[in-house]
């Protein structure tokens, strides 16, 4: 599974938190490892230095083989609460798919 993360301008230490986000992505998806070929995650501050709650953004896309891509966003206070609370509804998100597709 490969993990690509994408950030604005106004994200520092983007090498720390890319392996950050790695290691959140891969705990949180690691029972879906080999149906997930890549999560594209995408990292912003909406208010930018204007500052604010619940203003950073972690929005992940999830390819898994033989459907379409799932994507979930979360809103949060702190990039790491962003890109835990995406990380959560994306397991969701894919455990429900594929759920419903075992189900059949």
């Amino acid at each position: 599974m490969q993990v690509q993360t994408n950030t604005d301008d106004t994200v520092t230490g983007r090498v720390e938190l890319a392996e950050r986000v790695e290691s959140i992505v891969e705990s949180a998806l690691d029972r879906f490892r080999d149906r997930i070929t890549r999560v594209e995650v995408h990292l912003n501050d909406e208010n930018k230095a204007k500052g604010g709650s619940d203003d950073k953004r972690c929005m992940m896309e999830a390819r898994i083989k033989g459907l379409e891509p799932i994507a979930v966003t979360h809103h949060a206070g702190s990039l790491i609460e962003a890109i835990e609370g995406a990380a959560d509804k994306l397991e969701r998100a894919i455990d429900n798919r594929l759920g419903k597709l075992e189900d059949r």
